[in-house]
């Protein structure tokens, strides 16, 4: 493998849509629940962890696209905009 390759099988998008964070967020929450990591706390919370994080994530995107609409001053709405990879 070269040095960036990933393990995963499917490729995937840097930043995901609203609905593709909150389904990867979902997803992490359900398999920390999973009884298979019943014997592994330490992952359950990092999963857990990880799920919160972009659930925060997309809350924070929402906020600056919502500023991004509502300001009037074009070099602000620019730079919200680049802070949101360019949406």
């Amino acid at each position: 493998m070269g040095a960036d390759d990933s393990t995963n099988s499917t490729p995937t998008s840097q930043m995901g849509s609203p609905a593709e964070m909150s389904g990867l967020a979902r997803r992490l929450h359900a398999r920390a629940d999973s009884v298979l990591l019943r014997d592994q706390p330490e992952q359950q919370s990092d999963m857990r962890t990880a799920a919160r994080l972009i659930e925060h994530l997309a809350h924070l995107r929402a906020e600056i696209r919502r500023a991004a609409d509502a300001t009037k001053d074009e070099g602000t709405e620019r730079h919200l905009r680049e802070m949101l990879g360019g949406a």
